[in-house]
């Protein structure tokens, strides 16, 4: 491809980003200002207060930080600890470790249909 064809993309990339900015911080407003003075008793805000409001909640929210918290950004200090811890496990301890964790975590599936009715038996 030519070299103007992709500054053409990626000029109506950033066009589009800039509107959906817009669109996003517009609605806001517009849904602040039907729902909060009237349920709350609270202010009617501007666009711009609007930007700051979402600027803030995205700080105090979700940080500066990359990615979100399932990203896979942040991994935490113990991956090395149980990537080691799994790579000494046997085939049949890993087998063990999952249904252990499955049980834990997991809803258990009984082999009863009767149990998983959700009614009481008497």
């Amino acid at each position: 491809m030519k070299r103007g064809m992709w500054v053409g993309k990626i000029l109506i990339m950033v066009m589009i980003g800039i509107a959906l900015m817009i669109g996003f911080g517009i609605g806001t407003m517009y849904l602040w200002n039907w729902l909060i003075p009237v349920l709350f008793n609270g202010p009617v805000i501007t666009f711009w207060q609007t930007v700051g409001l979402l600027v803030l909640s995205k700080i105090l929210f979700s940080g500066f930080g990359r990615g979100g918290h399932c990203s896979g950004g942040h991994r935490g200090p113990w991956r090395p600890y149980w990537k080691e811890k799994w790579s000494a496990m046997s085939p049949d301890d890993r087998e063990r470790f999952k249904e252990k964790m499955k049980n834990k975590w997991c809803y258990p599936r009984s082999e009863n249909p009767e149990a998983n009715s959700g009614s009481p038996t008497v």
